[in-house]
């Protein structure tokens, strides 16, 4: 590990409050990283039913980034192929994970930036930065966007948690 990256994982560890990545992320990612972005939604999958659910919650952030970004970055890809898995993917495994995440909004917030500062520091090797800035550029503003949404609407989201019979763990 370089030692950025080591100091990237130490301001995750000391920014959550508690390890984002509690298994390392060379660990969390091997096999992953600069394979197509259903990867990551597997190994969300993987961790959830592991009991992980916090990484799980990681690694689907920093999947859908990376899957949206290979779509946004390739318009002409078939309807029934890529966009149709990742609608799917999105449902299947986001549900639960989401269910999760969006009972601790403070430690959501704290992921989501995670997954930003990870993602500054490991470009995509599947869909690079450098080959589509723009389609980069457009998704990561956009979950920065979603970031401050849901931070800014913290309290409408736990009420309506609430009434719907699920936790809210902050």
């Amino acid at each position: 590990m370089i030692p950025s990256r080591r100091l990237i994982l130490a301001t995750l560890v000391l920014a959550a409050g508690r390890p984002v990545l509690a298994s390392g992320e060379a660990a969390l990612l091997q096999g992953v990283e600069g394979d197509h972005p259903a990867g990551y939604y597997r190994r969300a999958a993987d961790l959830m039913r592991a009991g992980r659910r916090d990484e799980a919650v990681f690694v689907f952030y920093l999947g859908q980034l990376r899957y949206r970004t290979h779509l946004a970055a390739r318009p002409d890809l078939p309807r029934d192929r890529d966009p149709a898995l990742f609608a799917s993917l999105s449902e299947v495994v986001g549900r639960p994970v989401n269910e999760h995440a969006f009972g601790d909004i403070p430690a959501l917030d704290r992921t989501l930036q995670a997954v930003m500062a990870y993602d500054r520091a490991n470009p995509d090797r599947f869909t690079s930065p450098a080959e589509f800035p723009q389609a980069s550029r457009t998704v990561r503003t956009g979950m920065e966007q979603f970031r401050a949404q849901i931070v800014a609407q913290r309290e409408t989201i736990r009420a309506q948690r609430q009434a719907n019979g699920l936790a809210n763990r902050n």
